[in-house]
């Protein structure tokens, strides 16, 4: 079974990871200083509830889970992949304003998230096409 987890960055700066599917029958939460923390911490609690219902001999739903971002939790994550110049080469979003979503400054529009959203998928469809001779 296929899980949603949503990571986004809180008020404090820290980042949380959550199950965000409804099809889960237990919730499972990580945190951290880093979105690499938050998910670690998501993937260690996740493990502990398998234990917990292999202790109660209650059957686990084993799962495969698909990550979602916030805009600020995606620019921390893949921030030493993706420089900010880089990002608004490639979405056109000013890297300002990409600098005061990193830092919680400022939310962006639900636009915003589209275009960035939208331009991803469109690199990532490219580079899926690269091939090496």
């Amino acid at each position: 079974m296929k899980a949603k987890v949503i990571i986004e960055r809180g008020t404090d700066g820290s980042y949380g990871a959550y199950i965000g599917s409804d099809n889960i029958p237990f919730g499972i939460v990580g945190d951290g200083k880093t979105v690499e923390e938050a998910k670690k911490d998501f993937l260690n609690s996740y493990k502990e509830m398998e234990e917990y219902y292999k202790e109660e001999n209650k059957s686990f739903i084993k799962c495969e889970f698909e990550f979602s971002y916030d805009i600020a939790s995606f620019l921390e994550y893949y921030g030493n992949i993706i420089s900010l110049a880089g990002l608004e080469r490639l979405t056109g979003v000013n890297q300002g304003q990409l600098s005061h979503y990193v830092t919680g400054r400022r939310k962006p529009s639900k636009t915003t998230v589209l275009k960035i959203e939208k331009k991803l998928h469109e690199f990532g469809k490219e580079l899926n096409q690269v091939e090496f001779i």
